[in-house]
């Protein structure tokens, strides 16, 4: 079988589907791309067991039908080296290789037999099915997925928490030292269910749905999720288990409000963080009629920095302190030029609002667990 495509659209695919494919995998066919040509349509397979990333190519210039399982590396490493130019790729099924063509010159890559490719996991008949907007999918991914934590112990916190009710979705995640809550109301559901997603298909999404225009469609049942696209379908395993109850976690009492420029608060955070210890990476927040000071010391080095805000507050002065990295991250993760404060004392810990909210039906609310002044 044979076909011809654009090296650039080629790679530009490859790439997108590749982002599953590990540095090390336990299976040797796992290093590889399934390649399926049926009815003039090319769908490339890339999989790690956990989660499989699917896209279909249309070709116009095609000839012959079959699979074959070619090694992921080289092919993109060699589509990189050239310029955007039709090439065409001949696959010898019974010699399992691969033939690039270009005006110049002839490359040969060995292949793999595709049935030694594993299959693709199938949803059962109890899955439930939903329609959501792509940029509902987008936003709290982008959100959220800064906020999962790194935990084998606690393999649910490493991922996305979405709950699904009939009037909105939540994406949730938390770290235990910063949790993030970004809700939907634009959305309708005729039941209510919820899963944890994983950090790395949610990565893949975050990567695929800038491209996407249309609505996704998203099935999932107790083990297993698919997600589908205009151009991609993604498989993934969900992670087991029951996420903590975050909502118990929220503060509701907090009668002290701080609204403060975002970029001004994040740069100079940026310049005093530099004078804090680097292994707490403490920062104090003195909050006082309408200024905010920010100040940090390492005692080792004989180091400080000390900088003041102008902000409008409402309540008692205060002085609280935050992991300055932490801060900085949720900082740059609201999308209001203005933010808002809301702290009830220096024990408790705080929440960061966007003052202005872009989306109308958007609702974002990011915590922050406070650290101990010395």
């Amino acid at each position: 079988m044979n076909f011809v495509i654009s090296s650039s659209e080629f790679l530009g695919y490859l790439q997108s589907v590749g982002r599953v494919i590990n540095a090390k995998n336990t299976l040797p066919i796992l290093d590889n791309y399934l390649f399926q040509i049926k009815n003039k349509d090319l769908t490339i397979t890339a999989s790690d067991l956990e989660s499989t990333l699917i896209t279909k190519i249309k070709l116009e210039n095609c000839e012959g039908e079959g699979n074959v399982a070619v090694p992921s590396k080289i092919l993109n490493d060699a589509l990189k080296e050239f310029p955007d130019q039709p090439l065409t790729f001949n696959v010898d099924i019974e010699k399992l290789n691969l033939e690039i063509s270009s005006e110049t010159g002839k490359y040969v890559i060995p292949c793999q037999n595709a049935v030694d490719f594993p299959k693709v996991p199938s949803l059962t008949n109890e899955a439930k099915k939903i329609t959501l907007n792509n940029d509902v999918v987008l936003n709290g991914i982008n959100k959220a997925l800064f906020a999962t934590a790194d935990d084998e112990l606690r393999p649910v916190m490493n991922g996305i928490y979405i709950e699904i009710y009939k009037d909105n979705v939540t994406f949730a995640a938390s770290d235990s030292h910063k949790l993030v809550r970004y809700r939907r109301t634009d959305f309708k559901s005729e039941f209510e269910s919820s899963f944890i997603l994983p950090k790395k298909p949610a990565s893949l999404l975050r990567n695929i749905l800038p491209k996407e225009e249309k609505e996704i469609v998203l099935e999932f049942d107790e083990k297993n999720a698919l997600v589908t696209t205009s151009n991609y379908k993604l498989v993934c395993r969900l992670t087991e288990g029951n996420y903590p109850n975050y909502n118990s976690v929220i503060p509701t009492d907090n009668q002290n409000k701080l609204i403060v420029d975002r970029i001004e608060l994040y740069n100079t955070l940026r310049r005093v963080s530099l004078f804090s210890s680097q292994s707490s990476n403490l920062v104090k927040l003195s909050l006082s009629g309408n200024q905010i000071t920010i100040s940090a010391q390492d005692i080792d080095f004989a180091v400080s920095g000390v900088e003041r805000l102008n902000c409008q507050y409402d309540g008692e002065e205060m002085e609280i302190g935050f992991k300055s990295t932490f801060l900085m991250e949720i900082l740059s993760n609201l999308p209001s030029s203005e933010i808002v404060m809301e702290l009830s004392d220096p024990a408790r810990a705080g929440l960061l609002l966007p003052f202005e909210s872009e989306v109308e039906d958007e609702d974002i609310l990011m915590l922050l667990m406070p650290m101990m002044i010395n």
